[in-house]
Parts: structure tokens; C-alpha cells; sequence
């Protein structure tokens, strides 16, 4: 049975999707299986700490206990920056990814917070498609991340107080 949880960034079942996803998204950007210790360094430049309490939160899918996909945000102000959205690779096709990032939108709104962003690559392109089926826009570049050629936005729909 999946279940989507909310997890702490260094307990070990959020280590270890972590860990993939990272593996990932390095392999992509060397072309080839990205080693351990370029794996090390991409977590350290990209540390998911922040992904609780004020600043963030993170979001597990688990398929009967094990992991499956993350995603968090951080919140800055009026403003949620999604990050760490993954699916392992022999768990795709299955709508994991959406339910999360609406987890994580309907735990902006819960927070009062309207837009959410993003930066990508573009050879990340099940996320771009995965964006853009959700109704994320395409738009300027807003940070000067080095590893970005994509830039996305959400208004979303909050609630009444």
C-alpha cells in the first residue's frame, strides 16, 4: 500500500531516496553513473536540512514501508521553492510523483503560501513534463543557478481565512 508521510532529512528512509535521487541527477549531468563521492559532493551542495519545521518540508511516498519518491519545498516568505522531486526509476508510471507534488502544493496552502517555483534541466524531462501536466509555467529565469536551464512557476489557490 503507498502512503505519502511527512519525513525529518536525515532520518535514514529519507537518506536513502535522497541518496538515489541525487545519484540520479548527477548521473544525468556527467552522461555516465555519477561515483560515490560525486554523489557525496552534490549532497553537500545541495543539502535537503532545511526541508522541516519553518523553513521546509519533505514528503515520502512509501510502498508498503519501503521508499519510493520525495519531494519538499522551502518556504521563503510568500514564495515555496519545490526541490528533491523523485521517483525511483522502477516505480514510475504509477502517478507517485503527481500525488506528491499536490501533497506538497496542498501543504503551501495550508502554510498560506501562493506560488510555488522551481529550477530544472531540461534533460530532466519526465519532471518538465511532469510540471507542465500539473500547470506549471515556463518563466524567466529568477535565481542564477548554475546547474538550471529551466525555470518554472504555480499560482496556487488559497483558502479563505
Amino acid at each position: 500500500m503507498l502512503t505519502i508521510e511527512t519525513a525529518l532529512p536525515g532520518e535514514p528512509v529519507a537518506v536513502s531516496i535522497l541518496r538515489l535521487y541525487m545519484s540520479e541527477v548527477a548521473s544525468r549531468w556527467y552522461g555516465r553513473p555519477a561515483t560515490a563521492d560525486e554523489v557525496d559532493r552534490a549532497l553537500r551542495d545541495e543539502p535537503a536540512d532545511d526541508l522541516t519545521g519553518e523553513t521546509g518540508v519533505l514528503l515520502l511516498a512509501l510502498d508498503d514501508g519501503e521508499p519510493v519518491a520525495c519531494a519538499g519545498a522551502r518556504f521563503r516568505g510568500e514564495v515555496a521553492e519545490l526541490t528533491k522531486v523523485f521517483t525511483r526509476p522502477d516505480a514510475r508510471g504509477r502517478g507517485i510523483g503527481r500525488r506528491l507534488v499536490e501533497a506538497v502544493e496542498r501543504a503551501c496552502v495550508d502554510r498560506r503560501v501562493a506560488v510555488v517555483q522551481l529550477d530544472t534541466r531540461e534533460e530532466l524531462a519526465e519532471a518538465c513534463a511532469l510540471y507542465e501536466r500539473l500547470g506549471y509555467r515556463r518563466v524567466e529565469a529568477f535565481n542564477d543557478e548554475p546547474y538550471s536551464d529551466r525555470w518554472y512557476r504555480k499560482d496556487l489557490v488559497l483558502r479563505s481565512a
